[in-house]
């Protein structure tokens, strides 16, 4: 969002974190988020009141299943949209800023999760007009045909041949059924054009896997 934040320094440099895996938050795109766990209402009402900051990260072997190891990079985001339901509930938008490098976890003075962050190896994300770009589509589009024709699905082709290669990578990558470390592998990639080469990766993976064989990305 450089409309907002227009340089790593702009950033804060402790953020809450939401362990969630599967769900993946890149800059510039928009994650739907579904609040019911009390520490994490507490997290969206402090966020609230301060930067509406939130960082995504997903979790890794170790730990326990109340407190996960975490992947060591993650994404913040900006809450852009919140309602709260009549059963208590909060539906919020996230929309992505930049990745971070996950620093040292604060002690526990919160019900939820504080790093610091590390913005600096991804100033780039704040950077629209100095993006790389994503190069030829056609093997992204390709690959997706086979895909989606594998699982027997179906998008709008106009639409997707239309939409700028930043778009449709990042929707893909984010809306796509893939599993957490393939999803942290799409995060991790340092350029768009890393992520496109990603991305058709694993969709070939997975069209040349048997039904009964789940996609895998070592």
């Amino acid at each position: 969002m450089p409309g907002v934040y227009r340089k790593t320094l702009d950033l804060p440099l402790v953020i809450p974190v939401f362990p969630l895996d599967g769900a993946l938050l890149l800059p510039g795109g928009q994650l739907p988020l579904n609040i019911f766990e009390p520490r994490y209402l507490n997290m969206l009402d402090d966020a609230m009141s301060g930067e509406r900051m939130i960082g995504m990260v997903q979790t890794r072997p170790g730990g326990d299943a109340s407190r996960p190891a975490l992947a060591p990079i993650g994404c913040a985001g900006r809450v852009t949209s919140f309602a709260e339901t009549s059963d208590g509930r909060y539906l919020i938008t996230l929309t992505g800023v930049a990745r971070f490098k996950l620093g040292e976890e604060l002690p526990a003075r919160t019900p939820y999760r504080q790093v610091r962050a590390d913005f600096t190896p991804f100033d780039l994300d704040l950077r629209e007009d100095q993006q790389e770009t994503a190069g030829d589509a056609a093997p992204l589009l390709n690959a997706l045909r086979r895909y989606l024709d594998h699982r027997g699905l179906a998008i709008d082709w106009s639409e997707a041949q239309a939409a700028p290669s930043d778009a449709l990578i990042n929707s893909l990558a984010m809306a796509l059924p893939f599993d957490p470390l393939e999803k942290q592998a799409l995060l991790e990639a340092r350029t768009l054009a890393d992520r496109r080469s990603t991305l058709v990766a694993l969709l070939e993976i997975d069209a040349a896997q048997d039904d009964d064989e789940p996609p895998s990305v070592q």
